[in-house]
This record gives C-alpha cells, sequence and structure tokens, in this order.
C-alpha cells in the first residue's frame, strides 16, 4: 500500500514538473531580415533620400522588433541574420525548424517593375496556393533570391510550383499552421492601417520562404521601394520604428489568442500602472496626404472636405494636398483620424526631415495658372515684377522665388499671400 502511494505521488510530481517547465517554455520567435550581402534586394535611388536598399531597410525593422521583443521576458528572439550577410533560404528555414520556433517572421520591402510606382502600402503573405496573377509575380520575385546559392539550388531542385503534386503536398504541409498564420497576419496588417498606412490585406502566396518553414509564418511587405511616400517613410528611423511596433503589438496581441486557445489562463496579477511618461517629440515632421491628383483646388474648395490648414504641393505636375502639421505621435494620430473622418480614407502619415535641403532643385511659389498671358498690368505681375512664366500643355504658369527647404518655401508662401496673392502654391523643381 505505501509502495502504491509513493508511486501515485512520484507521478503526481512528474506531472507537476512537467507542467511548469512547459508553462516555463518562452515563446520563440525568428526574425528574418530578408536579403542581405551580396543580394542587395529591392532598391531605388532618390535625390532626397539616396540610395535605399531593401537590404538595409529589413535589417532596421528587425533589429528595432528584436530590441523590443528581448525585453519582455516571454519571449526568446533567434535572428537569421543581424549584420549585412546573405544566409541562404535554406539556412534560414532550417535555423527556424531546428529552433523548434513558434512563429516565424519575414521582413521584406516591395517593389514593382516600372520606376515610377503608383502601387503603395503593406501586405502580408502566408503560404498558400497563387491567387492571381499579380502575386504570382511576387512570388516569383522572392523565389528569383535561391538561385544567388547553390545549397538552395541543390534543395529547391526539385520543387515545380506548377506541379499539382507539389501543390497538394505543399497543402498537407502547412495545413495545420495556416490559420495560426491567418491570425498574426492580420493583427499585423490592423496595425499598420491603425497608424495611417495604406493596408493591401493578408494574401496567400507560394514563397520558398514559407512553405519549408515548420510552423506559423508570414512574410510581411512593408512598403514599395519604388514609391516615394513609402520609401520615405522605411528609410527614416522613425518609419522603422513604427513599423517595427506595428508588428511588435500584433505579435503580442497573437500570443495571448494562442494562449486563450490552449487555455492558458494563469496570468500573473497585474501590477500598478506606472505615470505615463511626458511624451517626447519625434525627429520628423508628419503631414497628412489627403489626396494626390492633376487638378489645383483652391481654398476652400468643396473637394477638401472643409478641412483647414492644408498645404498643396506640387511635384511632377501633380498637386499633393496634406492636411496639419506635427513631431508629435498623439497629434499625428488625431490628424489621421480627423481626415478619414471628413472622408479621406486612405489619407496617410508622411514624414519631412525638418529643414532638409534639397540636394538638387528647389521650391518655387506658382502664383498663378491661367490660359491666358497675364497682361503687364495684372496686379500679380506689378506686385512681384521677377515671376517667371513657363508654358506647359497650353496653360501659362507664374512662378516666384527659388528656396532649397520646405520651412522657407512655407515661410515665402505667406509672405506672398501677405501681399493679396492667394490660393498659391508651392512648388517642387527638380533640377
Amino acid at each position: 500500500m505505501r509502495n502504491k502511494n509513493f508511486k501515485i505521488f512520484f507521478s503526481f510530481l512528474f506531472i507537476l514538473f512537467t507542467s511548469l517547465v512547459s508553462a516555463q517554455k518562452k515563446f520563440t520567435i525568428v526574425l528574418d531580415a530578408g536579403h542581405g550581402g551580396g543580394d542587395h534586394g529591392a532598391n531605388r535611388n532618390y535625390p532626397e533620400l539616396g540610395l535605399v536598399e531593401e537590404k538595409t531597410v529589413t535589417l532596421g525593422i528587425v533589429l528595432k522588433l528584436g530590441q523590443m521583443l528581448e525585453k519582455n521576458k516571454d519571449f526568446k528572439v533567434i535572428y537569421t541574420r543581424k549584420i549585412d550577410e546573405y544566409p541562404s533560404l535554406t539556412d534560414r528555414t532550417n535555423l527556424a525548424n531546428r529552433s523548434k520556433a513558434d512563429l516565424f517572421i519575414s521582413v521584406h520591402v516591395n517593389a514593382t517593375p516600372s520606376r515610377t510606382a503608383t502601387a503603395r502600402g503593406t501586405e502580408t503573405f502566408v503560404q498558400g496556393p497563387a491567387q492571381n496573377r499579380e502575386n504570382l509575380e511576387v512570388a516569383k520575385q522572392e523565389n528569383n533570391v535561391i538561385y544567388l546559392d547553390e545549397k538552395d539550388k541543390e534543395t529547391f531542385a526539385s520543387y515545380d510550383a506548377s506541379s499539382p503534386e507539389s501543390l497538394i503536398a505543399l497543402k498537407m504541409q502547412q495545413s495545420k499552421y495556416l490559420e495560426n498564420s491567418l491570425i498574426i497576419g492580420t493583427f499585423v496588417e490592423n496595425n499598420f492601417e491603425k497608424t495611417g498606412r495604406f493596408s493591401r490585406g493578408v494574401k496567400q502566396e507560394n514563397l520558398h520562404i514559407l512553405r519549408r518553414s515548420a510552423m506559423p509564418s508570414i512574410l510581411i511587405e512593408t512598403g514599395f521601394v519604388n514609391n516615394y511616400e513609402d520609401a520615405t517613410f522605411l528609410s527614416s528611423e522613425q518609419g522603422q520604428m513604427t513599423t517595427a511596433e506595428n508588428i511588435y503589438k500584433a505579435i503580442i496581441d497573437y500570443k495571448k489568442a494562442v494562449d486563450r486557445r490552449a487555455g492558458i489562463t494563469n496570468t500573473p496579477a497585474k501590477k500598478s500602472e506606472p505615470v505615463k511618461a511626458a511624451e517626447v517629440a519625434l525627429k520628423n515632421d508628419f503631414r497628412i496626404l489627403l489626396l494626390t491628383t492633376p487638378v489645383k483646388y483652391d481654398d476652400n474648395d468643396p473637394a477638401l472636405r472643409g478641412l483647414n490648414y492644408i498645404l498643396p504641393l506640387k511635384e511632377n505636375g501633380l498637386y499633393k494636398y496634406y492636411y496639419g502639421v506635427t513631431n508629435m505621435a498623439s497629434v499625428r494620430d488625431s490628424n489621421i483620424k480627423t481626415a478619414k473622418d471628413a472622408g479621406f480614407k486612405n489619407a496617410y502619415a508622411v514624414g519631412f526631415m525638418p529643414n532638409q535641403k534639397l540636394s538638387t532643385g528647389y521650391y518655387t511659389i506658382e502664383l498663378a495658372s491661367t490660359k491666358d498671358k497675364l497682361s503687364s498690368n495684372s496686379p500679380i505681375l506689378q506686385t512681384f515684377k521677377d515671376a517667371e512664366r513657363t508654358k506647359t500643355n497650353g496653360i501659362f504658369y507664374y512662378t516666384y522665388g527659388k528656396v532649397y527647404s520646405l520651412e522657407d518655401a512655407v515661410k515665402l508662401q505667406k509672405e506672398v499671400e501677405a501681399k493679396g496673392v492667394k490660393n498659391t502654391v508651392i512648388q517642387k523643381v527638380f533640377k
């Protein structure tokens, strides 16, 4: 009897010990900064920004995200790379599988074949068969990376994305992870939208980096490198930090959802909330881009939905209308909400580096645009005798002044309007 009781007691201790070890297991996340080393990924050179490279942007985001996660005792973070090097796709996925990771996140930057892209925004991919031609082109672009490494050539030699047998095996291998991948992907895209990014949604696609990961896995395209607004945002420290924060919050929400489904409810008692620190100003100024159009709108035009503090900025023949300006995150987010409430559903924040001088080109003030030439007695030409006239597509444009920072252009515009000329536009000239 005593022997039997001892066995029961020992069994109880073993179960308790096993449960404690299981409960204390850290949630392991593998963070993959796409491309690296000799594989620069998508890239584009801008006069004001310099060379924006995918490999640099992805590493910046991943390192910031990793630092956030490492401060949380519930997580164990593994990086596929922390420097500018190129691990093969085989090495990346093998690292995740050997580590028995709970989640695999690969960060990338998007691009379109055209250098002047109208496509913009974020999208998150989970494993699945190709759904349409546009997404398939994204898959092909990512798959091209495999030919950079001999090990990948050997590993992927027998994989044929068009083979029915390969697709069936692929579905079976990933089916148990797909649901969770969709959950984390949705959290990520929702968070991007909340901070003013344009989300292209969560999509299924045949990407090698996902199909070989034996765990919930997502590939995040954080924006388009050949879209100027996206490139400006992603190449900035603040843009990378915001992107990392969006992903971090999604991971936190995802782990909570996984824990609830697993029945883990023994969370520690909440500590008293610390006093909220005073908000710190951001490095960049943020304006809310409302719309881009070839049409010039005057002040109080119904198209501007009654919003004040509008800054029109003309670039390459297009007028961009920005609302508000702030270097405080809370005000920026409030301005985005105001813009969307006014009907600009795709409005988003664009960062401007304060007092940044243009390396090429300049800013000038567009005084007027008319079908007929202004007479020499025109009040505009009488007031601004140095105004320059150009003719484009049958329209006469009159401009005044030449400055090299946006702040100086805003100041000049106010001086012009103080002299009685209203509805002017700041024009950015690329020369």
